[in-house]
């Protein structure tokens, strides 16, 4: 008897998967967790492991596809009894020419598109610019975007079938709308209706394009860009629909489509730019002895499994830091007209992939010793780069470092990584000269400049000095850390 394999719960938050690769083909024998399929959630790829073992009889999806929770991934023929105990481990079939050449096509295809996006590269080389590079990068999203974001897809199964309109919540009867008779039920998930409130669209006001009029996610922006297109006061969802030029008319053009990371970080750093009015503060910070004893103490935490870098000694001082300015680790809810002030710290770190950048996350960085984190960010950052992580390690985070000390510059202005209200941006340390006052004269520091970008509806200008300055103290004098901790 057949058996189908679909689609695994991949983690809160994530309710549609794009697939990227097939990695198997009909008449293949597989084995239990062996990959059939990988597919790109919101901010990660992933292998999708086979739940049986026997023989492909037909494989359902292809690539390009939108798939949706239990989705049917393929067919096997489960392999019999007698057959397992002559055999126990059958050793997987390798996908044949065919597949294989479509599997690197595939991959050829979405590495192209990566190179060919245009975006600036964040090193994660460490700031002071030797071998021990740092693993984390400039970033732009935020790293709690994965579970909003993934609000950004309509599920489409393979296959759906013609239904009619399906039953809605109890907030979605209509209160008034032209072209809906009083009383009707809007169909639309529960997703769509979030993000439509989101935007500020009525979703009584929305014409759905699917079956029975069910509203999608497209359908939304639709009509989000139709408000703005017309210039409606009050818009505020989004920027203008702008028409481009022809660019075609001053030379020859490429079109690539975005890839999903892409297109989903682009959504957030729009609705974060649009949310949340910004202002960024810059101080820079003596780490002259701070990188002495990075050097010497850099083998000890290496022999634990980590690498002592910057970025890992920042996420324990910012966490510090954030125990005495709570206000930075909180989020605004306007809607309710109050604040969410959090009784934990979770740390988000930019990683530079050839994906797009990633943020895990660090959970109760204020608990964990800085060998702990060190530890813990390496092995993040390298998953990140294979693409294994998994998606809840890229959510929760109460606050975002970016760092662009391999790459240089004096400073910058990261976006706030909503519903967050604060980042703090790194770039290049450098040696200049710094005038002591107790030997009147000149002597080289180390100096790393440090960026705070934040939120002005919550956070104040002198709260953001206040906070900008106990860090740059603390990464100055290292104790202050153990007295004021």
């Amino acid at each position: 008897m057949s058996t189908t394999v679909t689609i695994p719960d991949l983690g809160e938050g994530v309710d549609s998967v794009d697939v990227i690769a097939v990695l198997v083909a009909a008449g293949d024998t597989i084995a239990v967790d062996q990959p059939l399929i990988e597919v790109e959630t919101d901010k990660a790829a992933v292998e999708v492991p086979s739940t049986a073992a026997g023989t492909i009889t037909e494989v359902l999806v292809e690539v390009g596809q939108t798939l949706g929770p239990d989705a049917p991934i393929l067919t096997i023929e489960p392999v019999s009894e007698s057959a397992s105990e002559s055999d126990p481990d059958p050793e997987p079939a390798s996908a044949d020419s065919d597949s294989g050449r479509a599997r690197d096509s595939n991959r050829d295809s979405d590495s192209g598109s990566d190179r060919d996006s245009g975006r600036a590269r964040d090193s994660s080389s460490d700031s002071t610019g030797d071998s021990d590079s740092d693993s984390d990068s400039d970033s732009e999203q935020d790293q709690q975007t994965a579970a909003a974001d993934s609000d950004s897809k309509q599920l489409q199964p393979p296959a759906p079938a013609p239904a009619s309109v399906p039953a809605a919540d109890d907030d979605s009867r209509l209160t008034t709308h032209d072209s809906r008779p009083p009383g009707r039920l809007v169909p639309a998930a529960p997703t769509v209706r979030r993000f439509a409130r989101e935007v500020g669209i009525d979703i009584a006001e929305v014409t759905g394009s699917g079956p029975g009029g069910r509203i999608s996610i497209d359908d939304v922006k639709a009509a989000v860009a139709k408000r703005l297109s017309r210039g409606d006061a009050g818009a505020g969802a989004g920027l203008p629909v702008a028409e481009l030029p022809d660019f075609s008319r001053w030379g020859e053009v490429r079109r690539e489509p975005m890839s999903k990371v892409r297109k989903l970080t682009a959504e957030a750093m729009s609705r974060a730019w649009l949310t949340a009015p910004q202002v960024t503060n810059h101080d820079l910070a003596d780490i002259t002895e701070l990188e002495d004893a990075r050097q010497q103490f850099k083998d000890r935490v290496a022999a634990a499994g980590g690498k002592l870098t910057p970025t890992a000694i920042l996420v324990k001082f910012v966490a510090t830091a954030l125990g005495r300015f709570p206000t930075l680790n909180a989020s605004v809810d306007a809607a309710s007209e109050e604040i969410v002030f959090k009784d934990f710290v979770n740390i988000g770190v930019a990683v530079d992939t050839e994906h797009g950048l990633l943020v895990p996350v660090i959970r109760n960085a204020d608990e964990k010793s800085i060998t702990e984190i060190a530890v813990e960010l390496t092995d993040l950052a390298e998953r990140a780069r294979s693409r294994k992580l998994k998606p809840d390690e890229m959510q929760g985070g109460t606050f975002s470092i970016s760092n662009l000390g391999g790459i240089g510059g004096t400073g910058f202005s990261p976006i706030v990584n909503w519903p967050e209200v604060a980042i703090l941006g790194v770039s290049r340390s450098r040696v200049q000269p710094e005038w002591d006052p107790e030997i009147e004269d000149f002597e080289p520091r180390l100096m790393m400049p440090l960026s705070l970008s934040y939120d002005h509806r919550l956070v104040d200008g002198a709260d953001a000095a206040r906070f900008l300055r106990w860090l740059a103290e603390a990464l100055e004098t290292p104790l202050l850390l153990a007295l004021e901790g």
